[in-house]
């Protein structure tokens, strides 16, 4: 029989979703399943984006632009404006969801052995990304007693070699939440400036900051346009995750250039995904506004319920929906598999992700979970519940 290849033997399973057959085997002993694992919001989609599928009146769906859509570039380049950043339409590239974005970037601006730094813990398909494009990750770590901020600059110099070409960050944080600061941006920019290199920045969180602060995009770092890379996404602000449009924004004309040869050759983003998305940018400002304070409302009720926990503890999230916590229990991937396959409250349990997964260092986070608050209020309580009956009966608990 033919051998699989080394770069998929090596390709790590995702930590949010290698559980889904446990979920699924619990569910079908009748077992109800409360999803904190995936960034899968219940919130409705924008009525009116719901409404243009509906009333999609194409005789036929025609490939599009490899660039994407005009009309939804344009769209997307007075949005940003409104946020006060200098971006035009040619400055946009549509992608199929933000993974292919960082996927297109990472193709584009390494080389097979190209380093690239990045705060960890960090979002774990990022690591598959890196594989697939054989760019080699570096990571610096953040810690969950400063609150997952960044790390000391000189913890980035120390890792910095001839071979790294760029630093990549979530602003808003997945899986922490936290929020970079401009004093943190502006350090940034002095590092990529001295060497030259590339800055990725994930914002696709950028309406969901709380707290009275405010979200601070690489976009609007001068002195180092050229370097900057923004990845962003409808999926989050409109709760549109299965239409899979995301973009890429640059003021680098090569990158830009560069990225779209790997465009054309997938041929162009979904037409049906750009419709909708295109149609969810007339929301009304009440749209997120009412979006964004249900999120408040989700975020300060779990974080205060899970530090009401014994042995449990949670940052409070500035940004996103999610928090990385820890647990009182022995290590993250066999307790989350325990409350898919052993555990039951009242004929429900919990999904969570597995730290681990967000984590290079070996060893790392083995006695923390990532939660992401993406059910109402009301699911929330139960699902809490479930978790907290469940650390009281797991075998593996410890004293921490």
């Amino acid at each position: 029989m033919p051998e699989i290849s080394i770069r998929g033997k090596q390709l790590p399973e995702s930590s949010i979703r290698k559980l889904v057959p446990f979920a699924d085997a619990a569910k079908d002993k009748g077992v109800h399943v409360f999803h904190l694992n995936i960034g899968q919001p219940d919130i409705k989609t924008p009525a009116h984006a719901i409404e243009r599928i509906k009333n999609f009146d194409f005789d036929l769906i025609p490939y599009g632009n490899s660039a994407g859509n005009l009309s939804y570039r344009t769209k997307l380049a007075k949005y940003y404006q409104s946020h006060n950043l200098d971006v035009e339409a040619r400055n946009i590239l549509v992608t199929t969801g933000g993974s292919e974005a960082i996927s297109f970037a990472f193709k584009a601006c390494f080389n097979p052995g190209d380093e690239i730094i990045i705060p960890e813990p960090f979002y774990a398909n990022y690591l598959s990304f890196a594989q697939e494009s054989d760019i080699v990750i570096k990571t610096v770590t953040s810690t969950m007693e400063d609150g997952f901020k960044l790390p000391a600059i000189e913890k980035f110099e120390e890792v910095i070699t001839d071979r790294t070409k760029g630093i990549f960050i979530c602003n808003p944080s997945n899986p922490t939440g936290y929020l970079y600061t401009k004093e943190e941006l502006h350090a940034l920019e002095l590092i990529v400036k001295k060497h030259d290199l590339y800055l990725l920045s994930d914002e696709v969180y950028n309406e969901f900051v709380y707290d009275g602060k405010k979200h601070c995009s690489v976009l609007s770092l001068e002195n180092i346009k050229e370097n900057v890379i923004m990845i962003d996404s409808v999926s989050k602000h409109f709760s549109a995750c299965g239409v899979r449009i995301g973009s890429l924004v640059s003021h680098n004309k090569n990158v830009i250039n560069t990225i779209l040869k790997f465009a054309m050759a997938r041929l162009c983003p979904p037409i049906l995904g750009q419709e909708v998305a295109e149609a969810a940018f007339d929301s009304p400002p009440e749209y997120i506004q009412e979006v964004y304070k249900e999120y408040l409302k989700r975020r300060d009720y779990c974080i205060n319920r899970l530090n009401n926990m014994n042995g449990v503890y949670a940052p409070m999230p500035q940004g996103a929906f999610y928090s990385i916590v820890r647990l009182p229990i022995d290590h993250c991937d066999k307790f989350c598999q325990w409350l898919l396959e052993s555990f039951s409250f009242r004929k429900q349990t919990i999904m969570l992700a597995p730290a681990t997964g967000f984590y290079k260092t070996e060893g790392a986070g083995i006695n923390e979970v990532r939660i992401a608050f993406v059910l109402k209020v009301e699911d929330l309580e139960k699902a809490l519940d479930c978790l907290e009956e469940a650390l009281k009966v797991y075998p593996g608990r410890t004293n921490k």
